[in-house]
């Protein structure tokens, strides 16, 4: 069954394919307009031009002649021009400007040449003259409608797409936020009572080792809350040693995965950066906890924290059973997994944490299946 982040996509793919098909059809219904008025235009000058023939024969009845003459002076929106032999400007009508010198109506009359093919007329045996038409000012606007319905229609359609994908993101803050909140208001009952029994421990049994290690996850159970219930609010950043953080949480998870994974840390310098340190912790321990499910039995997890330009980057790399191709533009979508038993929140979580509270970068730098992953973070140097 498809999930609703696929169907999401289907709807996006089947809403431009419709945008197309509709734009396709205005295109082709103008088309079709642009090409009857065109059609119409010629008609005009045709009998434009047989009404000017008509006008100058001597041949002529009165009948005739008062007929071209309402032809002649009917055509009040295509732009004209009467042209002698030797290229010399007879008469004109429509055209943008009634003032023009005889040089200007010569250029004009070629500029029209171009645009149209210039119908020939004969008025007397041995002298031809023709007729030089622009389009009327309707066709070049129908000439540009389509583009102007069509942007128009895009316009629509991004604004549209945009207003979905705002709601949609809106909707997905609401229920982050109602869900972190709740969970941190459930976590906090059980949790100081495990903190008042942890105390009552300590008092029976100060010489117990594992008491100490049962207070550091306790301690690390109520961060946890405490993270939940910052999801949705402004994040405080602090200027931070990023390298202290790091290795404090590859300390904290070493002594809670299998002994058949080596998990290693190591830096090319000492780096600063504006951290919420509880939250960005949590995003290293998700990292390293995934690393840990994608191992099946031994294998190694790397911490490695460079710099380039103005960014500090924090790669997690592991070897274990890496991710698709095509799933890895999904990962840190809400709710995907490959896991049997998962919620698909912790990626999605961590994207959120460092893109963005801490105006950073998360992405997968590299994958390959059977061979392993790197996540790679990348926040702002202070």
């Amino acid at each position: 069954m498809a999930s609703i982040y696929e169907l999401q996509g289907y709807f996006k793919y089947l809403f431009i394919g419709v945008a197309l098909a509709i734009a396709s059809a205005l295109l082709w219904v103008s088309s079709t307009l642009i090409d009857r008025l065109s059609k119409e235009e010629d008609a005009k000058m045709e009998l434009w031009a047989q009404a000017t023939r008509i006008l100058a024969s001597a041949d002529a009845g009165e009948a005739d002649f008062k007929l071209a003459q309402e032809v002649v002076i009917g055509n009040t929106t295509i732009p004209v021009m009467l042209v002698g032999q030797d290229g010399e400007v007879i008469s004109y009508r429509n055209l943008p400007n009634e003032s023009y010198s005889e040089q200007e109506l010569k250029e004009l009359a070629a500029n029209y040449a171009r645009v149209n093919e210039p119908i020939y007329i004969e008025v007397r045996e041995g002298e031809t003259q023709y007729i030089c038409y622009d389009d009327s000012v309707l066709f070049k606007l129908l000439k540009y409608y389509p583009f102007v319905l069509v942007a128009v229609l895009v316009l629509f359609f991004v604004l549209i797409l945009v207003i979905l994908y705002v709601t949609k993101m809106f909707e997905q803050n609401k229920v982050w936020v109602g869900l972190s909140k709740e969970t941190a208001h459930q976590l906090g009952t059980p949790i100081s009572s495990l903190m008042a029994w942890s105390e009552i421990l300590k008092q029976q049994y100060p010489d117990d080792k594992m008491l100490p290690e049962m207070a550091k996850d306790i301690d690390r159970l109520r961060m946890v809350a405490d993270r939940f219930s910052q999801i949705g609010s402004k994040a405080e950043l602090e200027l931070t040693e990023l390298n202290e953080v790091v290795e404090r949480t590859v300390l904290y998870m070493r002594k809670r995965i299998s002994r058949q994974i080596s998990l290693t840390y190591e830096a090319t310098g000492t780096y600063y950066a504006m951290l919420n340190v509880p939250l960005f912790e949590w995003v290293i321990e998700n990292l390293c906890k995934n690393a840990v499910d994608a191992i099946s039995d031994e294998g190694s997890i790397r911490i490695l924290i460079t710099a380039k330009e103005s960014w500090i980057c924090v790669d997690v790399t592991d070897n274990g059973r890496g991710i698709a191709k095509h799933d890895v533009s999904k990962v840190f979508r809400p709710g995907f997994t490959t896991k049997r038993r998962g919620w698909g929140l912790g990626l999605s979580l961590a994207y959120r944490i460092i893109e963005e509270y801490h105006r950073g970068k998360i992405y997968v730098r590299y994958s390959e299946v059977n061979v392993g992953t790197t996540f790679r973070i990348e926040l702002q140097k202070a």
